[in-house]
Parts: structure tokens; sequence; C-alpha cells
């Protein structure tokens, strides 16, 4: 059966979303956001702080596995954090050479590494080495910085490291997030490796699942924005949810007020209107009663008055 992954999601999904979207169900496991391995031994804050899940059995409250990602380029740097961080018994580590923000890529990190097999084998195995046998090791990658020459020399080498599973964005950092992904690209890496390689990259809807299995030959799809366009995707994909997402709202309405009801909690009033209203943006995808809800809060900028807004609208639907 096909292994479902949600994506690691900068500033999108945090634990937050993360309890929500695997609350839905469907998941095998999901990956934290980047922690960013620069100069030292991180403290086990950092760690908690990007996944509090740390603390339950590194498990969100639906018990789907969580797996921590780090993000750097100095292989015993980050093989001193691998281990650090697996003293907290995290149900996997994973490593980022697939982020595109100019910044991260500036200070040679992410999707930069690309031109660097051979530093992708070393960071691999240090990594490798340093974790404990019993908890899994993946990465994710594109396809390269501006073309996907060295996609495959840059697959084999992670592989090569020791790494269980690789996940690849059908992307080169070039690419940003347009469409359309190059699928055979990571249908050539699929064939190219001996361990399992994971698709990811504009997974929408069912049809795009199908689609991207087709053309990729893979078994298990990583679901990013899509999962939080339309966060019963994956149990639509399971065969649990019903196949039109637009009949499914009032699910959706319990899953946002849970949604609102945690954000509240972690920040300052003056910020949760704004993770919100972020939300709202990509579920209009999907429900055009997001686009309703999203246009009424559109100019709040509390969280008293979003929360009356909320309230009056979640009501009459």
């Amino acid at each position: 059966m096909t292994r479902l992954i949600l994506a690691p999601m900068e500033g999108l999904a945090d634990d937050i979303l993360r309890d929500v979207l695997t609350r839905a169900g469907g998941y095998d496991w999901c990956v934290t956001e980047f922690i960013r391995v620069s100069a030292t031994v991180l403290p086990h804050s950092a760690f908690t702080r990007v996944s509090p899940e740390l603390r339950n059995a590194s498990r969100t409250r639906a018990g789907t596995p969580v797996r921590i990602q780090l993000l750097g380029s100095d292989p015993g740097l980050l093989a001193a954090n691998a281990a650090n961080v697996s003293k907290l018994h995290p149900a996997g580590v994973d490593l980022n050479f697939g982020c595109p923000t100019p910044l991260i890529n500036r200070n040679r990190g992410g999707a930069a590494l690309l031109d660097e097999p051979e530093l992708l084998r070393r960071i691999v195995a240090a990594v490798r080495a340093a974790v404990p046998t019993d908890i899994p090791v993946t990465a994710k990658m594109r396809l390269g910085i501006s073309d996907t020459s060295k996609a495959i020399d840059c697959a084999r080498a992670i592989e090569d490291g020791g790494v269980q599973a690789l996940v690849v964005h059908a992307r080169t950092r070039e690419d940003g997030y347009r469409p359309p992904a190059r699928w055979q690209s990571v249908a050539a890496i699929r064939a190219a490796l001996r361990i399992p390689v994971i698709a990811n990259g504009e997974v929408w809807t069912l049809a795009d699942y199908a689609a991207i299995r087709e053309a990729t030959g893979c078994e298990d799809v990583m679901l990013g924005r899509g999962a939080v366009a339309n966060p019963l995707l994956a149990q639509q994909i399971r065969g649990v949810a019903a196949a039109d997402p637009s009949t499914q709202w009032h699910v959706v309405v319990e899953m946002i007020i849970d949604f609102w009801s945690q954000v509240q909690r972690k920040v300052l009033p003056t910020q949760s209107p704004g993770r919100l209203k972020q939300w709202l943006l990509l579920l209009g995808k999907c429900y055009p009663q997001a686009d309703k809800l999203f246009s009424d809060l559109r100019t709040l900028r509390t969280a008293k008055e979003v929360s009356l807004v909320l309230q009056t609208h979640l009501v009459a639907h």
C-alpha cells in the first residue's frame, strides 16, 4: 500500500497545522520545518520548539510519527546535532537538500548543495553514523539548481551515504513552486536507485495523485501545499473521504475551529489573524466557503474581531 507523507513547509506547516492535518488522517509520517544548523550544537529546546511532538514520543495527537528535519552544510556539525536530537528519540531524522530560499542558499544550505554530490554523500554518511540504527534517516532534494544534469549523481550520492528513503521534489531551485512539476525526472531517479524514492510536487487532487504515481513509478507520495488546500486529500486518496472536497466543508469547519483555538494559545493576539488568513487563502483553492470567510476577515487585525466574525460565519454553516 502506498505511503503518504505530509511535507515540511517552512512558514506554513508548524506543529499546529501538522496536528490538525494528521488528525484528519491518512498519513504515515510527517516532517517538521527545517532546523538550521550553522555554528553550534543546538540545545534540546531548539528541537522541541520546532517539534513539541518530541515530548509526546515524537507523535502528533493523532499518533502520526514526526521526523525532525535538519538543514546545513557541515557534515560534522550536522552529525553532532543529529546525535543530540536522537537523545530525544525522534521518529526519524530528515536532511534538507531542497530549500530554494535565497537567504538559505546564500549561506550554503538547502538546494545550494545540489552542485556538490560528494558533499551530500559525506553529510548523509556522517549523520547516519551519528544516529542510532533504529532511527530512520531520510533526505529530501530538488532536481538541481538551474537544470537537472546532476540530479541522478546527487540522488546516488545521498543513497550511498545511507538514507532509508529519498524524497524528490520534482522541480529545480530556479523553478521555485511554478507548475508544471518535472515528474519524468523523478522517474529517472527512481530507476537509478535501490532505495524507495518518494515523489513530491504539484499534487492537489486525486487525479494529480494518480498522475504522479504513473509518471514517476513511485509507490509513495509526499503531499505539500495540496494537503493544506484540501485537508481531506490524504483521506480521499485512501478512499475514506468523499472525492469532491466541496461537499465536506462542514468537516473542514471543525478543523478551522480547532486550528484557530490552538493558534490563539501559541502566538500573540496581533499575530494570530495572519495565521488564519494564510490558511484560508490556500483553502480557497478547494472550498468556495473559505474564500467568503477570508473576504470577511481580510481587513481585521485583532483576535477578538476575528473570533466574532468566525463564530457568526461558522454557526451559519
